[in-house]
């Protein structure tokens, strides 16, 4: 366990990929959806690794969780995890792995998980389950898969998107309806939804709801495209300050931008502190001052 003295700032979602898959892009959009969706446009950066290092050393950020993406076929999903595997352990102090998984793959994902979590991995996911093509209500596939992430006290972390507003690439239709049954389904599973949850945060005035989500975390990732910055006041009113968690969604964005966004917000000192570091560190079980 990694123990600092002093508060650091945790990203909790980021992307990187290894130098094949930046260097032959064409190659992985013809392989896979989920990948084409979001990086056929030259626009779409990707990053290695150590420019990430780089990044968080620009930027102020101490250690960040790298996340997969939802990769369609188990093939795709070992290779990145093995480049996700070996970037935590060059940067064992900087970097926290989640690996990616296809649960269709039924045994094969089950043993992914294991094989990552030997590696030192601390989650699962971006997991996509619109474009990976399973159902999160389905018992056959979930009740397996969440039981080894559970064994292991692992983290989930899913992709979210809202209902309603713009469309942008990789929006998919994992909202609030979807998540829903799967958090009551599983209410001991650690689940940290991205992008705000896709609004499900604003459902927390419902009583019902709102005890569900006990284990239910929300990530900041790509805030600034979504929301004005009162989202983060709001979801402090309705689900609380330990419930946030910095992330920039890196390389798509740069950490500075939400870290200065966060730092202009009128919240108390000790909430900001919670969101950029304190909130992380509890779930990762980090130890700071």
């Amino acid at each position: 366990m990694v123990c600092y003295n002093v508060m650091v700032i945790i990203d909790f979602h980021t992307h990187v990929f290894p130098p094949q898959v930046k260097k032959n892009r064409n190659k992985y959009i013809d392989s896979d959806p989920c990948f084409a969706i979001l990086y056929s446009s030259s626009d779409a950066k990707l990053a290695t690794a150590d420019e990430l290092i780089a990044s968080m050393d620009k930027n102020g950020v101490d250690i960040s969780v790298i996340v997969n993406i939802g990769w369609t076929t188990h093939e795709l999903c070992v290779e990145t995890n093995d480049y996700i595997l070996e970037s935590i352990a060059r940067y064992p102090r900087r970097l926290i792995g989640f690996c990616a998984v296809q649960p269709n793959s039924y045994d094969a994902a089950i043993a992914e998980i294991e094989r990552c979590t030997k590696g030192g991995v601390r989650g699962v996911g971006e997991m996509r389950p619109d474009i990976q093509l399973f159902d999160l209500r389905d018992d056959e596939v979930m009740e397996p898969f969440i039981k080894v992430i559970k064994e292991h006290k692992l983290i989930l972390l899913t992709h979210t998107s809202e209902p309603v507003g713009h469309e942008y690439p990789g929006k998919g239709v994992v909202t609030p309806e979807m998540l829903y049954p799967l958090i009551t389904s599983f209410p001991d599973l650690i689940i940290v939804c991205a992008h705000w949850g896709g609004g499900l945060p604003f459902y927390a005035l419902m009583p019902e709801v709102k005890q569900a989500m006990g284990n239910v975390f929300f990530d900041t990732a790509a805030s600034p495209l979504l929301y004005s910055p009162q989202v983060y006041e709001q979801v402090v009113q309705l689900v609380g300050a330990d419930k946030i968690l910095f992330g920039s969604d890196y390389p798509l964005l740069a950490q500075s931008r939400l870290i200065k966004e966060i730092e202009s917000l009128d919240l108390p000192e000790e909430t900001k502190n919670l969101i950029l570091s304190g909130n992380a560190q509890k779930l990762l079980g980090i130890k700071g001052k």
